[in-house]
């Protein structure tokens, strides 16, 4: 598979040579193969600068014929090379090309193109999916409208759907039928679409503002019809959500989503036929956590808001990525903060940012939001694109302000609508609304790196004046030795002895809050009329995705955990100050152990607080995000002393833990409400405290509260307890409850992946060993892409104790897992090899092992996805 690596620059695009204007496409679907018959109608493309030779791509496939405008092509005038496809003659500025190829969907195992999941026909096709189904010029600045015919055999397909809307079915011969579609939209080939299986199907309805009827439809297994009224809510949330947010109504007369075992993703945003990830839409109480449910829910509505964030305005090339993505993301993401707590989606989505794009910014992997260059698309499909491009939207929004940002949006779907475009299209459209220069903050989507600001602070009595220095700066990336200011966003606060404190800054009046705006490497701001000392509320709402560094007091850290107005603060306060806890090795006679005790017990006796907010404040930062916040981290020594803080807890607390815990029992029936999953969680995070020390009553609570639970929420909080105890009888305890759980559940695969992935995270000994024996259970399959992240990727990515055991057995048992994937499925190889490119961050020990890992791999025949990662975590 291994082949020399191309590289793509952005600096290098080109128009094609020539656009799709229509696409007529026929599938006759048989169990051996498939035979797809294709009329492309080309025009050639009036750009000056685009390319001079058509290229179609094809690859995976046998070209059984060839025809231009009717006339069948010779052998000798056209080339296929397995990758691309080329007519050796003077092509005209239009023609028709008839194409017949075969391709092999059983045979399929990367779950790209056309394929099979179970008995039914799926496809996938971004980025490059298409061109595993026919020659097409597969790229996203190309926009045809699509016709499509599916013939299949009616008693295994009796299901047959494409984008758009149906135009006809009917009977064929030998048992088989056909239905036609047609998508009057034009469309990059990426979001094309295909199913074909025996489905059964929930309807539903939507009116829109304006009055259209929008039919609504769900297909799913026989099994799965009682598993799909919450996404068919979620998703008439998110469509009125978009109307009233940003004006944008469904154009279609029918929306579909399939629900697909087999699946890369977690969904797929095609036109009108969206494809999901069983995992992403399928829920209810009996299988489904609370937190499945609100993710369920952000997948629905990030998948619908593609519709004019990705579909009716789309990509010029894969550089652009983030247009759609990080755009999307944002919109997500407000719309979670609006349907539940906006403070705890806020902490949630930079607690993810921080744990995972920060390290991703500070490896050999980090890229711009914008990359300059790529070598396989597929592996851009990253954190840096989706969370960090959602943050820097996330910065525009904010420093337009509510009003123009939606006034810039609606100049952006208006101006572009039907075109593929580029970021600087999107940022135009902001600066041409707000009147602001934009050049400097371009650096966000051209510069890799997190920024780091470093703040300090001096006080004047005598003038009550106060002032901040800020310097920023940013780490050498790869290819990006130095790096030019950003203009960072920082919010900020003051708070003095009694709560926030009232500040003049230069010319404006009296505020309590100011976003400051960072340009320059060192900077400071003068703040008049401040009464007293005050303790700087800095970075408020995550404003910027920046690493900030101030010499905070533990004391100063309570207080801020106390009193500050800003939700987030208090939770990053907190967390600050649990994580100096554990880097000073949390002893119970330290001043910030006694400090964070005292200020945990007031946020559970804290009846005011907002039960999430107070969940997620509970709850102590992860051995690996308090690893990669320092410069020569001990990786046993934060895992020994972020044990021994919890245990500090649970026996300093215990009395009130046990009393907040009881007080949240409820008898209501279950609703994935705000207020029951806020109080579900608190309950829960109380529950896992408490049983972190040897209570006996916290670990009675913890059986109990498995044996009679009523929903899968508060089941798996009490048999995660149970399998993470430290309790003398939990081994057999939680070997009884696993054991009930597959009994009850074998036959529901949602369930028994959170089984998987309970026990392959578990910090018990002997992790590496039960994750080998369950690869040999029969819930568990290498060609299904849940199971492999459930049971592979939670013991790489959620369990350090195991996984990073000094005798690096857990890094061959992942090499060597990526490499079997490798030849099933190369996406999923190369996303899941990424916890051995941080190799350098680690003791020399660990770090000697796993080089030597990578090294070896390095040495075998790969994919082009998996041979970039593995030849960039080695340089």
């Amino acid at each position: 598979m291994s082949q020399e690596q191309k590289t793509y620059y952005l600096k290098d695009y080109r128009p094609p040579a020539y656009r799709v204007e229509h696409c007529s496409l026929t599938f006759d679907l048989h169990d051996d193969h498939t035979d797809v018959h294709s009329v492309l109608s080309l025009s050639r493309h009036p750009d000056p600068d685009a390319e001079s030779e058509l290229v179609l791509n094809a690859e995976k496939m046998e070209i059984v014929s060839l025809a231009m405008d009717g006339a069948t092509l010779q052998n000798e005038q056209w080339v296929h090379d397995g990758e691309e496809l080329r007519i050796h003659l003077d092509l005209p500025d239009q023609f028709k090309l008839q194409v017949h190829n075969r391709i092999e969907p059983q045979k399929n195992t990367s779950l790209n193109g056309l394929y099979r999941s179970g008995s039914m026909f799926c496809s996938q096709c971004e980025p490059h999916g298409f061109r595993c189904i026919t020659p097409y010029v597969d790229r996203p600045d190309v926009l045809a409208k699509f016709d499509v015919r599916i013939e299949a055999n009616r008693k295994k397909y009796p299901v047959l759907l494409s984008n758009g809307n149906p135009v006809d079915s009917g009977s064929l011969a030998d048992g088989r039928h056909f239905a036609e579609w047609q998508d009057p939209f034009p469309k990059p080939s990426y979001l094309f679409a295909l199913v074909a299986g025996n489905l059964e199907v929930v309807q539903d309805g939507f009116t829109t503002a304006s009055g259209r009827k929008i039919e609504l439809r769900i297909y799913v297994e026989e099994k799965d019809l009682n598993k799909v009224e919450w996404s068919l809510g979620s998703l008439k949330r998110a469509m009125q959500w978009d109307e009233e947010t940003y004006g944008r109504e469904y154009d279609l007369d029918l929306f579909m989503i399939v629900a697909v075992d087999d699946f890369n993703m977690g969904a797929m945003e095609n036109k009108g036929l969206n494809i999901f990830n069983t995992s992403a839409v399928l829920a209810n109480p009996a299988i489904t956590t609370d937190q499945r449910f609100q993710w369920i829910e952000a997948v629905v509505a990030h998948e619908y808001f593609h519709n004019w964030s990705g579909n009716r305005v789309t990509c010029r090339d894969w550089f652009q990525l983030s247009l759609k993505e990080g755009f999307t993301v944002y919109r997500d993401s407000q719309f979670t903060a609006d349907m539940h707590s906006a403070v705890v989606k806020r902490i949630e989505d930079v607690r993810m940012l921080r744990s995972y794009q920060f390290v991703e910014d500070s490896g050999p992997l980090a890229h711009p939001v914008q990359p300059a260059s790529y070598q396989e698309i597929n592996n851009f499909y990253t954190l840096t694109v989706y969370e960090k491009g959602a943050e820097v939207v996330r910065m525009q929004a904010n420093l337009l302000g509510e009003q123009d940002f939606r006034r810039a949006t609606d100049l952006y779907f208006d101006r572009f609508d039907g075109q593929a475009v580029t970021i600087e299209d999107f940022a135009d459209c902001m600066a041409e609304i707000s009147g602001l220069d934009l050049a400097q903050f371009m650096n966000w989507y051209r510069q890799a790196g997190t920024p780091r600001l470093d703040v300090s602070d001096r006080y004047d009595e005598d003038k009550q004046r106060y002032e901040l220095t800020v310097s920023q700066s940013c780490a050498a990336s790869p290819g990006q030795a130095d790096k030019e200011p950003f203009l960072v966003p920082l919010r900020i606060g003051l708070i003095g002895r009694d709560g926030p404190l009232a500040f003049t800054e230069q010319d404006s009046g009296p505020e309590a809050e100011k976003v400051l705006k960072v340009s320059e490497k060192k900077q400071t701001f003068i703040f008049e009329q401040v009464a007293q000392r005050p303790i700087p509320s800095l970075l408020r709402g995550f404003s910027a995705p920046v690493r900030i560094e101030f010499a905070y007091t533990d004391e100063q850290l309570a207080k801020l955990a106390r009193v500050d107005v800003d939700g987030f603060n208090r939770w990053d306060a907190i967390q600050q100050l649990a994580e100096r806890t554990i880097e000073q090795g949390a002893w119970h006679d330290s001043n910030s152990t006694d400090l964070l005790v005292e200020t945990c017990r007031q946020v559970i006796e804290d009846r005011d607080l907002e039960p999430a907010l107070a969940a997620v404040m509970l709850q102590l930062p992860t051995v690996d995000s308090i690893f990669d916040n320092q410069q020569q981290p001990d990786l046993d020594s934060i895992y020994l002393a972020r044990k021994r803080l919890r245990q500090a807890l649970a026996t300093n607390l215990g009395e009130q833990l046990q009393q907040r815990y009881q007080s949240l029992a409820s008898d209501e029936p279950y609703q994935p409400t705000p207020e029951q999953i806020g109080q579900r969680s608190l309950k829960n995070t109380l529950l896992a405290m408490w049983n972190q020390g040897d209570s006996d009553a916290a670990f009675e609570a913890a059986q109990q509260q498995y044996k009679q639970a009523g929903n899968m929420t508060d089941r798996y909080a009490a048999l995660s307890v149970l399998v993470n105890s430290g309790h003398s009888r939990a081994e057999t305890v939680a070997a009884e409850a696993l054991n009930r759980l597959y009994r009850d559940w074998k036959d529901e695969n949602l369930v028994i992946n959170q089984w998987l992935s309970l026990q392959a995270s578990a910090e018990r000994p002997g992790g590496l060993a039960r994750v080998q024996e369950l690869m040999q259970h029969p819930a568990f399959s290498m060609s299904n892409p849940n199971k492999v992240r459930s049971l592979i990727g939670a013991f790489c990515g959620l369990n350090p104790f195991n996984f990073h055991n000094p005798d690096g057995a857990g890094y061959q048992f992942l090499a060597d897992r990526v490499l079997e994937l490798d030849r099933l499925n190369p996406q999923t190889a190369s996303r899941m090899v990424n916890p051995l490119s941080r190799w350098r961050h680690f003791d020399t020990e660990r770090s000697a092992k796993m080089q030597q890992a990578l090294q070896a791999m390095s040495e075998q025949d790969l994919s082009r996805d998996l041979r970039e990662i593995v030849d960039k975590s080695l340089a």
